[in-house]
């Protein structure tokens, strides 16, 4: 996740406050420095964190989709304190006047690096420097330079747990892994730390052919990238996996017009096998051949889920559905 989206409701415990009298909670809450600054393509900037307090961040090797929060500082650019003597980050967060807390969002994690020397934490930031499209994410990772800090909040290594990861395909002989630019960073993920035997499907959509990253597949998946030009979002994406579908599935042809499913004034899906947003009762975990991971624009993962359920006839518990982020809509979170 690679964009600014919503999350007062954490979904699939995104990131466990839960602990015991004995225990260390199960999430970290690092201040983070920033080491380097690359600008990888047009539309993607990279951003190495490293400091002390990531030390015992994260679990190399079962990083997949893993979700983490960041704080940016508020215009003043002084970054605020967070207490960190309690089991509560998130309201000792909320505890900071709201003029001073900055902002928070919630970001996948592209690299976790572990040497001897130090943690490394990278992140891929998508740019949105459009008039009306910019927020503080996009507009801070535009300026980062080394020295900058933030708060990052995220899973503790070693935990069992897998705080905030989605990813669960279960016995799954292939998978179908789906997304836009924001969800480009965790495909790579999930992709780099599968299993080397795994085999399947990867389409990514992105603003241009420059936003082409190379990522480490493997063998047996194949990684289709889908540059939308002047095309609307998702109008790439949505009857490609459609077409591949109804080719392999034998499902019903055609789809000649895709319409992205307006989800103005709903809540963003965020559907797995064992949690549904939407109150419906979760289908349990993943089961069958085949599995789907599906996210980015919430209209488009909206879309998409109303194909594949209701038309296809792909059981819920063989998908993932999760809107990272809407069009429209200052994310907050």
């Amino acid at each position: 996740m690679s964009s600014e989206r919503s999350a007062q409701h954490l979904p699939g415990g995104i990131i466990s406050t839960e602990t015991t009298t004995k225990a260390r909670p199960s999430y970290v809450l690092a201040r983070a420095e920033v080491r380097a600054v690359d600008r990888v393509s047009p539309n993607f900037v990279r951003v190495t964190f490293a400091g002390t307090d990531l030390e015992e961040f994260g679990t190399p090797g079962d990083v997949f989709d893993a979700r983490i929060k960041l704080v940016f500082p508020p215009a003043s650019g002084i970054l605020p304190e967070i207490a960190r003597d309690t089991d509560d980050w998130w309201g000792a967060y909320l505890a900071v006047p709201e003029e001073t807390r900055g902002s928070m969002r919630t970001y996948s994690v592209r690299e976790l690096r572990v040497t001897d020397a130090a943690t490394e934490v990278v992140v891929d930031f998508v740019l949105h420097l459009a008039p009306g499209l910019t927020g503080p994410a996009s507009l801070w990772a535009s300026r980062a330079a080394a020295g900058d800090e933030l708060w990052m909040v995220g899973p503790r290594r070693g935990r069992e747990d897998r705080s905030g990861i989605e990813y669960a395909p279960g016995e799954a002989s292939s998978v179908m892994l789906v997304g836009d630019e924001t969800a480009a960073p965790a495909i790579a993920r999930i992709l780099e730390d599968a299993p080397r035997d795994l085999r399947g499907l990867a389409f990514i959509e992105v603003p241009t052919a420059e936003d082409i990253l190379p990522l480490d597949a493997p063998e047996g998946v194949e990684v289709h990238w889908l540059p939308r030009g002047d095309a609307a979002h998702g109008l790439r994406l949505i009857p490609t996996v459609l077409d591949c579908l109804g080719d392999t599935a034998h499902s019903k042809p055609g789809h000649t017009e895709i319409v992205v499913q307006d989800a103005e004034g709903e809540e963003m899906v965020w559907e797995t096998p064992i949690y549904s947003e939407s109150g419906d009762e979760a289908a349990g975990a993943a089961s069958g051949e085949r599995y789907f991971w599906i996210a980015g624009e919430s209209g488009v993962v909206t879309t998409l889920r109303r194909h594949l359920v209701k038309d296809l006839g792909i059981d819920r518990s063989q998908v993932a559905f999760m809107g990272y982020w809407r069009r429209g809509v200052a994310m907050r979170g």
